[in-house]
């Protein structure tokens, strides 16, 4: 059995966003929900708490810790407890920095193309959001970082790592010079690095607050994207080492108390419990992405498996479509995010959600094709 061997009969019997957004006729490759079952580790401590009724308000700080044991274990960064406390989900914690932590009115810099909540985030509290578009390959544009630092004089940047939508992650030496930018710029770097879990095993990830000059930033990180446990609130705010007394600084109800029991205790038992069943989900992610570039080649879409997240970001202009996404929805019962999601001149491109089955994924492309011989 593989991670990914659910079958369809059971996932459309899900009540989450995925499966209820679109009719049952409509195959949903879109928001970043996984097709799998739980994890033994989470699926053990949840049944646990079930069984004894441990319902209550949460307890110690088990998810910092368990969060501290696998950033050291994984990527060699040592937390101070200090620097790490919860929050309820990545974008709520990355609003809370904003809204507390920089001057109201202040101007909030981002990248272009990106995930949609940042937009809000960024303008929380009347502030002004400015933005710099990626490279065309996906990576930050440093030079057009430093113009805009000069230009706007932001207060904070919100960077998004590993990438969403393009699945790219920053190199230590990207990071590295981002830092020196927001040191030269007086900017405060909140990383979001909620797909950090979900790399290609070939690939290699570096936190934010890893690299040197970065002690003045926040990362914020969730076992929720890479464990499939979205509707169980839990999240971390980490703080730079020179920022920890900032952390005091943020309400409780955006840190702990935003959080769910549940999913402290899920997250915990996913980080401790199942390093190996996240291993096996990122070979399975890997392969899929193989599968979908080779299955897009014949109607001339050209894709590059990416090292992170489980999402495909697919340039859709060869084939002259006005609104690509809708086609393949309308005519082919396949639903994917369209760019705009993303970038209102992304209009061309689709984002394509391959944590799925290889037979589903498979399908939703025989779908694709289908739209297109309709068109």
């Amino acid at each position: 059995m593989t991670v990914f061997d659910v079958p369809l009969s059971q996932l459309r019997q899900r009540q989450s966003m995925k499966w209820t957004r679109y009719p049952p006729d409509v195959l949903p490759l879109w928001v970043a929900e996984l097709d799998a079952y739980l994890s033994p580790g989470v699926k053990a401590a949840l049944t646990r708490a079930v069984e004894i009724g441990d319902f209550g308000y949460h307890g110690a700080p088990i998810l910092e810790a368990a969060w501290r044991r696998y950033a050291a274990d994984t990527w060699g960064l040592s937390l101070a407890p200090e620097q790490v406390t919860g929050c309820g989900d990545v974008m709520s914690g990355m609003a809370a920095i904003v809204q507390h932590l920089t001057p109201a009115g202040s101007a909030i810099a981002t990248t272009t193309p990106i995930y949609r909540p940042f937009r809000p985030a960024g303008r929380v509290g009347g502030r002004r959001l400015v933005t710099c578009a990626m490279t065309p390959a996906g990576r930050l544009d440093l030079p057009g970082l430093a113009a805009l630092f000069e230009r706007e004089r932001p207060a904070a940047f919100l960077l998004c790592n590993p990438y969403n939508p393009y699945g790219s992650i920053a190199s230590p030496a990207e990071l590295a010079e981002l830092a020196a930018l927001a040191a030269a710029f007086d900017v405060t770097v909140v990383a979001d690095e909620i797909h950090a879990l979900v790399t290609d095993p070939a690939a290699s990830f570096t936190p934010y607050l890893a690299v040197p000059g970065a002690e003045t930033g926040f990362a914020l990180a969730s076992a929720s994207k890479g464990f499939g446990l979205a509707g169980l609130k839990a999240g971390l705010i980490i703080a730079g080492s020179k920022r920890t007394g900032d952390l005091d600084l943020l309400p409780y109800e955006s840190k702990t108390g935003a959080t769910s029991h549940l999913g402290l205790i899920a997250q915990t038992a996913a980080l401790d419990l199942d390093r190996d069943w996240l291993a096996d989900l990122n070979t399975e992610i890997t392969a899929h992405k193989r599968q979908l570039a080779k299955a897009l080649a014949p109607f001339g879409l050209s894709y590059e498996p990416s090292p992170a997240t489980y999402l495909a970001w697919v340039d859709c202009s060869p084939l002259g479509l006005t609104d690509p996404a809708g086609h393949f929805r309308l005519h082919g019962k396949v639903a994917f995010n369209p760019g705009t999601d993303y970038d209102e001149g992304a209009g061309q491109w689709i984002r394509i959600n391959v944590a799925t089955s290889s037979v589903i994924l498979a399908e939703a492309v025989r779908r694709l094709g289908a739209a297109l011989a309709a068109a």
